[in-house]
């Protein structure tokens, strides 16, 4: 958490300019501007840059797509609530962090800006910006379904990003086979929800699948994931993502052991 300290004392802000450093400023209260010589003397590092602009694009950008449809339900607000719960976000970053998903919903959100700028600051470190579009998908889905209009601006996310379609697309897959895994009364994740989430078609070989599951894992590594500049408290929900890829290995191992 030693970059939400450092952001309070507005030593962050020097470093962060720009629209997530006016969300970031609007939100806490401290007026920020491009000084990155102060940011310096300061020993502000990178990776506490990266965190801080991580926690300000999710929460505005989860504000916005929640907003797409012209409306935001119960289940969004529910799903962004929950996202703070399993980051076990203190009072004051809870407060921040609705604050950036209401300046999200606002009509002059700079959307493409924002996201510009994210990329910038995460180094165009696709696994970073992988879990980013993740949770938004998560987000969107929160309801069991995925509106056209908030279909829309994720594929919009996903380009702004650097995503290409095919990419979207499995990344949206990924996400969606995880959740539709266990329906009620269901004891074990139907299968072709397991081939969603480790994003290969159900003729792939075992080493194809096997490449896949270590590839996914590797991409969702906590540790890793941090290091690169995710934001500390998001390790829980990092961890879930991995045993997610990991039941996922399994139903398809298992499965086929049993079709032998």
């Amino acid at each position: 958490m030693a970059w939400w300290g450092k952001l309070l004392g507005g030593a962050l802000g020097f470093m962060m300019g720009g629209p997530l450093g006016a969300l970031l400023g609007g939100t806490i209260g401290h007026q920020f501007d491009n000084g990155m010589a102060g940011a310096s003397r300061m020993g502000i590092g990178d990776n506490e840059r990266t965190q801080a602009a991580f926690f300000t694009a999710t929460f505005s950008v989860m504000g916005h797509i929640a907003k797409a449809d012209g409306r935001v339900s119960e289940h969004e607000i529910q799903a962004a609530r929950s996202l703070m719960q399993q980051m076990r976000l203190n009072d004051a970053q809870k407060k921040a962090a609705i604050d950036l998903f209401q300046k999200g919903k606002e009509a002059d959100f700079p959307l493409d800006e924002v996201l510009q700028q994210f990329r910038s600051e995460c180094h165009r470190r696709t696994t970073l910006l992988r879990m980013f579009f993740e949770i938004q998908v998560q987000a969107a889905m929160a309801d069991g379904r995925m509106d056209p209009a908030e279909s829309h601006v994720l594929h919009h996310v996903g380009q702004v990003l650097g995503f290409e379609a095919g990419q979207i697309e499995q990344l949206i897959h990924f996400v969606t086979g995880a959740a539709g895994g266990h329906a009620p009364g269901q004891s074990v994740q139907p299968i072709a929800e397991a081939y969603k989430v480790l994003g290969v078609p159900q003729s792939a070989s075992d080493a194809e699948v096997k490449k896949a599951y270590r590839r996914l894992t590797n991409q969702h590594h906590p540790d890793k994931l941090v290091a690169k500049g995710m934001p500390e408290e998001m390790v829980k929900l990092a961890n879930e993502k991995t045993q997610e890829i990991r039941r996922a290995w399994e139903r398809i191992r298992d499965h086929r052991k049993a079709q032998a």
